[in-house]
């Protein structure tokens, strides 16, 4: 399974110590099963210092995911884009 992308965040805790969570994002090709195309597989792995997690998407899970993601992150840059100018 080939890992697409990765996001490493670094952060600390309530002690001040540094940790990092990594969020890997991976793929599996569609196949043919009994001579049926079957759709790929996305897997979102989420992993740091206490465990490991994954969840696996269908094509059409992870278009609404990043659909979903990218309206967000527009909306909040939008936002931000706008305090900066009421601030100046």
């Amino acid at each position: 399974m080939p890992v697409e992308d990765e996001i490493i965040h670094w952060w600390k805790d309530d002690k001040g110590e540094q940790h990092r969570t990594i969020l890997r994002l991976e793929s599996e090709e569609p196949q043919s099963a009994n001579g049926f195309p079957r759709d790929g597989v996305i897997t979102l792995r989420v992993s740091n210092t206490t465990g490991t997690a994954a969840m696996k998407l269908s094509p059409d899970e992870g278009l609404r995911l990043s659909n979903q993601v990218l309206t967000i992150a527009k909306e909040l840059l939008n936002k931000k884009r706008k305090m900066w100018r009421e601030r100046e």
